[in-house]
């Protein structure tokens, strides 16, 4: 356990550094007479000052409750929730070093009674026998649901040991950062809760936050390379077509969407923008993240994998017939995109107290098909809420492959039919992006006019 120790103090400081003590009720010394017969009140005389010996006891107390503090976090951090643990850490912690430095402005003559008094600096040992995730396993039943793994892994039991199984071959590759089961739980610790290295290393018994920092982003990386076929855009899209029927979007491939996760720093524009398609089930079909905040979804879509790819994934299925036109497999897109044959965005200028035309229709439909992606996104940040966190600027360069992660796991979570909590299932609204004024594709209008036309015929 690492400690602190008080007590010691530079020889320059003397005991006459001190503070004031409180004026006296009624003021300092008796006035003489002269001085009430003329009239005149005179000042209150400064009361002595607080010594070092006299602030001694205080802060010895204080000391004290900080350390037994620290340790009943320890002993209870099995009960506490996850939150709970870091908040009140986070907190004691802090106290702790203020404290100790404190103390140590005092003199050494004054400080006999400190002499054996120190301060931890850690709530339990980072020791792998006895690190906060085995006394965990140990303490979690072998039969039946314990609801601690989801509050604490964002997962239940059966399907942290199958990730567990997926993953370890990647994770074997560097046996000095811990344990494959002790890695997957620190990285999931620390994307669920926003957890410090520092304590992620603790409690699960790595050699040092350096270790706990490796063991993170090895983790992520190994469900980019192991979990990368869960981005289903080109393996499994009439599954996709399929479900975007009960929307009365027929041949709908998908939601295009866009989220801002923040940055320090004018390096990444004070954000790194992801844009994701999204399944009418919330499932991420392909994500790409890494670019400048400054950048247009009109900028950003060109530039993607996606945008080069469409027309070989789009065009493997047959168009459908709508009112005499051929309407292509094709993606919706919000007001900031543009309109493509194979991207549709709501129409302009509809006047909203007109709800039956043709147009309000569409857009009332497009609307709902947009809530997809923007579900996905805010599910994503509410189970890990290391993505609500502005990254600092030397770290921004990691954040996408953590972003790509998190949708991954996001996927596995759905297809091993996992619960979102009610506590953590927030859609977070997204900042807009401005709408794109460039000038509409044709082709594109005729599409969505049909599609338009349709939905007004069905009743909608």
């Amino acid at each position: 356990m690492q400690q602190v120790a008080v007590g010691l103090t530079p020889p320059s400081l003397k005991a006459e550094h001190h503070l004031q003590r409180p004026t006296p009720m009624g003021g300092g010394k008796r006035h003489s007479s002269a001085a009430s017969t003329s009239g005149k009140k005179s000042r209150p005389s400064p009361s002595p000052p607080f010594t070092a010996d006299d602030l001694t006891p205080v802060l010895s107390l204080l000391a004290s409750a900080v350390s037994l503090s620290l340790r009943f976090l320890s002993d209870s951090d099995l009960l506490l929730l996850p939150s709970q643990t870091l908040s009140l850490e986070s907190s004691l912690l802090s106290s702790s070093f203020s404290l100790s430095r404190l103390l140590s402005l005092l003199p050494s003559s004054s400080l006999q009674s400190l002499q054996t008094l120190a301060l931890e600096t850690s709530p339990s040992s980072s020791s792998s026998s006895s690190s906060w995730f085995l006394r965990f396993l140990s303490s979690s039943s072998s039969h039946g649901f314990d609801p601690r793994w989801i509050e604490v892994f964002r997962m239940s039991k059966p399907s942290f040991y199958l990730l567990l199984q997926h993953l370890s071959p990647s994770l074997l590759s560097d046996p000095s950062s811990g344990p494959p089961d002790h890695k997957l739980g620190a990285a999931l610790f620390r994307l669920a809760h926003a957890a410090p290295f520092r304590g992620v290393a603790r409690r699960f018994g790595l050699p040092s936050p350096a270790a706990a920092c490796r063991a993170f982003y090895q983790v992520c990386k190994a469900v980019a390379d192991q979990l990368g076929h869960l981005f289903e855009l080109s393996s499994d899209l009439q599954r996709v077509v399929q479900g975007f029927t009960w929307m009365s979007l027929p041949n709908c491939c998908g939601v295009l969407g866009f989220a801002r996760f923040s940055v320090e720093g004018e390096l990444k524009g004070g954000s790194v923008i992801a844009q994701g398609l999204v399944d009418s089930e919330g499932r991420f079909l392909d994500v790409s993240v890494g670019w400048h905040g400054s950048m247009t979804p009109a900028q950003i879509i060109t530039r993607t994998k996606l945008y080069k790819a469409q027309h070989v994934v789009l065009a493997g299925g047959p168009p459908v017939e709508l009112n005499g036109v051929s309407v292509p497999r094709y993606l919706l897109g919000s007001s900031c995109c543009p309109l493509l044959p194979w991207l549709l965005t709501p129409f302009k200028m509809v006047d909203s107290r007109s709800s039956s035309s043709k147009d309000s229709i569409f857009n009332s439909v497009h609307a709902r098909g947009m809530e997809l992606a923007d579900r996905a996104f805010g599910r994503v940040r509410a189970r890990w809420q290391l993505l609500q966190t502005s990254w600092k600027e030397d770290c921004a360069e990691a954040l996408p492959y953590v972003v790509v992660a998190s949708c991954l796991l996001h996927n596995y979570l759905i297809k091993c039919s996992e619960p979102m909590p009610d506590e953590i299932e927030v859609c977070v609204k997204e900042l807009k992006f401005l709408d794109f004024e460039g000038k509409e594709d044709e082709a594109g209008e005729r599409i969505r006019d049909a599609l338009a036309s349709h939905m007004s015929l069905q009743g909608h």
